[in-house]
């Protein structure tokens, strides 16, 4: 949901102030609350299509499947609608739901504007049913959308009108504004729809006539930003506006997965490659890693990526296990990020299309590997136990040659140091229990909760200016990030940590999620 501001007394930095990289990052965080509602949409459509529940033809069960093949289908269509309102509740700083209603509202004036345009605008074109063709910026329009709500949510949702407008005040202005705003926009867009349309078609072109390379340089950038938290980006281009495709009802789906889920036969090459680096590569760096791991750490080393290892292969969520090598042998992340395109490159030159609706996991696997626009899957397979292979020698080879510090090569003095500190922390808690008990004076002892634990890791209340969290990290803007201390957030349980100008990244896995909102409770 929103960020949460720090508290009063302090001054809230605009959006505007904060530096543009800040924004990006913000941006990516904020496209990932409209993506999570694709695992749903992806469940439905799929069970219900007519080779899997909607085969069925009894008289109640039947009709049922097929109204969950619609209902997905529903969300694939209006994903544009989602991304507005999911933008708007994740790029606003105070969001609630007056935000996600000024998003809507602000989504269906533009909608409307562009219908009317069209034929003013696309006069004389047809789309491929012969009918008269539409102006149609897909999701970008939802972001745009999503991103001027936010800002216009945070500049006037404490406006004061005068007495007689008063009704009209504070949050209920929002929508007002937000209508207007995107009928003006809505306007100049649809002038502008032909240069965007045109330069989509280029860019698109482009990476279909690159072809291998093309995929190659995709899969290698979407890793390489993932340190800086940008990999979104590119990902929702691809994901969701790259390639159209004409459904069987008429309407034009647009993008990588959502083609594929519409049954587009030519869509899911650029995503297929994930499968063999996410289920295979990544699990197999994992093992390298332990193995190569000094036997008295080695136990330290099963712990932290056995489960990381475990979670990449069943889910596709790679960021914990990522984090372990990322910036502690950040050539091992190189090599990684270049077979991630490798395996991008031979997907595409063998044909294989397989799309997703979470990440490149198992269950993806499972719930698409049969879907109709699914193609040479025993092949994507075969790829994967060569990819398991390939990251292991690779992965154990360097980490061993050039005596890499990943997860489990401590040198011993430090590794020993640590485990008589932890010990000795566990003795002093002991001692002080015991003293407690025999009546000695002492302040009312309370475990810290971990996030009032990781308020203090992050310099304190006072040092927080905004709270948020994606699926794996907590990201936060900080007054001061000098009194962030990286290495207590490592010992709380983060895999790794960012810093860039004032925003900081803690990685603590899928769990991210739940510890905003507690340090938001905190707060």
């Amino acid at each position: 949901m929103s960020g949460t501001p720090k508290p009063e007394g302090t001054q809230e930095k605009s959006g505007l102030n904060i530096p543009a990289f800040a924004q990006l990052q913000r941006l990516g965080k904020s496209l990932m609350l409209p993506i999570a509602a694709l695992p749903a949409a992806g469940i439905l459509l799929r069970l219900g299509q007519p080779d899997l529940l909607g085969r069925i033809e009894s008289p109640v069960i039947g009709p049922f499947f097929k109204a969950m093949s619609a209902a997905g289908d529903a969300l694939f269509t209006n994903l544009p609608l989602l991304f507005a309102v999911g933008v708007a509740i994740g790029f606003a700083r105070k969001a609630d739901g007056s935000t996600a209603l000024a998003a809507v509202v602000g989504y269906l004036v533009m909608s409307a504007v562009f219908k009317t345009m069209s034929p003013i605008v696309l006069a004389g074109e047809v789309d491929k049913a012969g009918d008269q063709a539409q102006i149609n910026y897909s999701v970008f329009a939802g972001i745009v959308v999503g991103l001027v709500t936010a800002w216009l949510f945070d500049r006037y949702h404490t406006i004061q009108l005068p007495s007689y407008l008063g009704f009209f005040g504070g949050r209920r202005f929002v929508p007002i504004v937000v209508s207007l705003a995107s009928l003006f926009i809505a306007f100049l867009m649809s002038y502008f729809y032909p240069i965007f349309d045109a330069g989509l078609t280029g860019l698109g072109r482009f990476i279909g006539g690159s072809g291998a390379l093309g995929a190659f340089v995709y899969g290698f950038a979407n890793r390489m930003l993932i340190p800086l938290g940008l990999h979104h980006i590119p990902n929702s281009y691809v994901w969701f506006i790259y390639g159209d495709y004409q459904t069987a009802d008429g309407d034009v789906v647009t993008g990588e997965l959502t083609r594929f889920a519409a049954g587009d036969p030519s869509a899911g090459i650029l995503t297929s490659g994930f499968y063999p680096v996410l289920m295979f590569g990544l699990p197999a760096a994992a093992l390298a890693m332990i193995l190569a791991a000094k036997r008295k750490q080695r136990k330290v080393a099963f712990g932290i990526l056995s489960a990381a290892a475990l979670t990449a292969f069943l889910t596709g969520v790679t960021e914990p296990l990522e984090f372990a090598f990322m910036f502690v042998a950040f050539p091992l992340y190189v090599i990684h990020a270049l077979l991630t395109g490798l395996s991008l490159a031979i997907a595409y030159l063998l044909d294989i299309h397989l799309g997703f609706s979470f990440s490149a996991g198992l269950l993806d696997l499972l719930l698409y590997g049969g879907a109709p626009a699914a193609h040479n899957i025993w092949l994507l397979i075969a790829m994967g136990v060569v990819f398991f292979a390939i990251y292991f020698l690779m992965f154990y080879v360097a980490i061993t040659k050039w005596n890499m510090p990943t997860p489990g090569r401590e040198p011993e003095s430090e590794f020993e140091a640590e485990e008589q500190a932890n010990l000795d922390e566990g003795t002093d808690s002991a001692t002080a229990v015991a003293a407690g008990g025999t009546g000695t004076l002492a302040a009312p002892a309370r475990a810290e909760t971990q996030a009032e634990q990781i308020i203090a890791a992050f310099g304190g209340r006072e040092n927080l200016v905004n709270v948020d969290a994606c699926i794996t990290r907590l990201r936060m803007e900080v007054a001061d990030k000098s009194k962030v201390d990286q290495d207590r957030l490592k010992a709380l349980g983060a895999a790794g940590v960012i810093e860039v100008g004032n925003s900081v990244q803690a990685v603590f896995g899928t769990n991210s999620e739940a510890l905003k909102n507690a340090i938001a409770d905190s707060l």
